[in-house]
């Protein structure tokens, strides 16, 4: 027989023994012993969250695409304002010859594209930093900002499916929780 390692505590375990004489957990794939009818049911622990586990071994991956997504959208507005500043900054002397004129350079559909691209960035800022602080509030928000995000083809699709793979699951909450703690 060979030993084992305790998936709570991380302790070596002989083979002998079933369970972890640290914190009492089983072996893995060993049952326990059959109660008789008239005993009382025994307390269950709540899911153990292995070392290493789906959020630990993927978030900063996932707080790295974030980063890298919200790059891209600071990126695409440059070209952006550049179509909507074709002339580059006007001046702004208010005479007859001047550019300004007293207007705006931006017609609407400019400054939609600009807010709505800057709302974006600022989303995808948030993600990555309150992924990187490990904030309690991260993953929820990342999940909403996911689901939104599926729709930005085909990048944020990817993107927002790999945070939900890794998010989304019941044991990740549990995981999540942990983690803000350390």
């Amino acid at each position: 027989m060979f030993t084992w390692i305790c998936p709570h505590c991380g302790r070596e375990v002989p083979p002998s023994d079933g369970e972890c004489p640290d914190c009492g957990a089983r072996e893995p794939g060993v049952q326990p012993a059959v109660e008789a009818p008239g005993d009382a049911p025994a307390a269950t622990a709540p899911p153990v969250v292995p070392p290493g586990g789906r959020v630990a071994s993927h978030l900063r991956m996932v707080m790295v695409l974030w980063m890298a997504q919200a790059l891209l959208r600071i990126l695409s507005m440059v070209p952006g304002l550049l179509m909507w500043f074709p002339m580059g900054m006007p001046s702004m002397a208010l005479g007859p010859g001047s550019l300004f004129r007293g207007q705006f350079p931006l017609t609407g559909a400019g400054w939609a594209f600009l807010l709505v691209t800057s709302a974006w960035t600022v989303a995808c800022l948030v993600v990555a930093w309150g992924l990187l602080d490990r904030a309690p509030w991260a993953r929820i928000y990342t999940i909403v900002v996911s689901v939104i995000w599926l729709l930005d083809f085909p990048l944020g699709t990817a993107l927002s499916i790999y945070t939900l793979w890794v998010l989304l699951p019941e044991t990740s909450e549990a995981e999540c929780r942990e983690l803000a703690m350390q």
